[in-house]
């Protein structure tokens, strides 16, 4: 990925360079429960036409109206046809992990995940990829080991990767679960040599006052110190400018006081992130547009793959489709007969 340095740029201006949807690629992918799009926005950069799939209005707003792709407002289900695609991606929510979901497993109509490997089956994409929390990996591996074996049978192989989006130019600590099904050769992107702090993401955001900011009061100020000392933080929640943000979440994005994202201004005074803060510390663009309430915004920023590591992704999946299609013309080649190529006509 060159030309992926912030040696003469700010990051603000990286990020909407490289983030420029395109399409190009003859491949088509599928983006289920694709959120606002941050996913497809990484696959759009790397020249893939993206066909989106969310039951959220306000998400569905923003993908079309940042997206080549259009995204259709549809609650999804086993039954649900798909359009034609060479890949299929997305981030099925997980079923409620109660002693009834348990039990039920991939037969519990809450989850997403019966709908996703409907898709693989009807499809039979050359890759599917997802992403989701890193509690799938550990607490509800055995959730994960139903889904994997299932879609095992349909011949693909399956390699799983806990990767932290701050590896990949996202400036936060962002652990995620990458599941990738595939027929051989795929390879994860490698670790990137160069780590992005917030201070770097947010430039000059880090000093600003606006007159429309959340300002914490005198009592908020003292209800954080307290909720701090109570709960033994070690790391208070302001943001270190010096280091990648902690995860961003809906609930430290626009949630309770205590464990808020916030700046600590030169001031003194303390502020909770914007949309946009919140929008750059997920590596989205400045020109991407959230619609929706600021509740809803907040909720998308939250909620989205960070497209910038949805890039790195989505080049990896590059590398493998054109190895794959290399690999098809060279078995033409091998496979042409001597006695077939020197024919002519009388």
């Amino acid at each position: 990925m060159s030309g992926m340095s912030l040696t003469n740029e700010a990051y603000s201006d990286m990020t909407a360079r490289v983030l420029h949807p395109l399409q190009f690629r003859r491949e088509r992918v599928l983006d289920l429960f694709a959120g606002c799009g941050g996913l497809a926005l990484g696959f759009e950069a790397a020249g893939f036409e993206t066909i989106g799939f969310e039951a959220n209005a306000d998400c569905c707003a923003t993908y079309n109206a940042n997206l080549h792709g259009r995204c259709t407002e549809q609650f999804l289900t086993a039954e649900t046809h798909f359009p034609e695609a060479e890949v299929v991606i997305g981030g099925p929510p997980c079923q409620p992990f109660s002693v009834g979901g348990h039990q039920m497993g991939l037969d519990d109509a809450r989850d997403g995940f019966p709908a996703f490997i409907s898709a693989v089956e009807q499809l039979h994409p050359k890759l599917w990829m997802f992403e989701n929390v890193r509690g799938l990996l550990y607490k509800n591996r055995w959730y994960l080991d139903q889904i994997i074996q299932r879609l095992e049978r349909l011949g693909y192989v399956v390699e799983i990767r806990l990767l932290n989006a701050s590896h990949y130019l996202v400036p936060q600590n962002r652990e995620r679960v990458i599941v990738v099904g595939h027929r051989g050769g795929y390879i994860f992107p490698e670790r990137k040599p160069q780590t992005i702090t917030a201070g770097q993401a947010l430039g000059e955001f880090l000093f600003a006052e606006p007159v429309e900011g959340k300002y914490l009061t005198e009592s908020m100020d003292r209800y954080v110190a307290k909720y701090e000392k109570a709960s033994n933080c070690i790391n208070p929640r302001d943001l270190n400018p010096n280091k990648p943000a902690r995860t961003v979440t809906c609930r430290n994005l626009g949630g309770a006081t205590g464990d808020m994202q916030r700046i600590k201004l030169s001031s003194g005074r303390r502020r909770r992130l914007s949309v946009r803060e919140g929008a750059r510390l997920q590596s989205f663009p400045d020109w991407f547009e959230f619609l929706g309430s600021e509740g809803s915004q907040f909720d998308q920023v939250g909620n989205a793959v960070a497209p910038m590591f949805a890039y790195c992704l989505a080049q990896s999946v590059v590398s493998y489709l054109d190895l794959d299609t290399v690999m098809d013309e060279d078995s033409i080649r091998n496979s042409w007969s001597p006695i077939q190529g020197n024919l002519t006509l009388a």
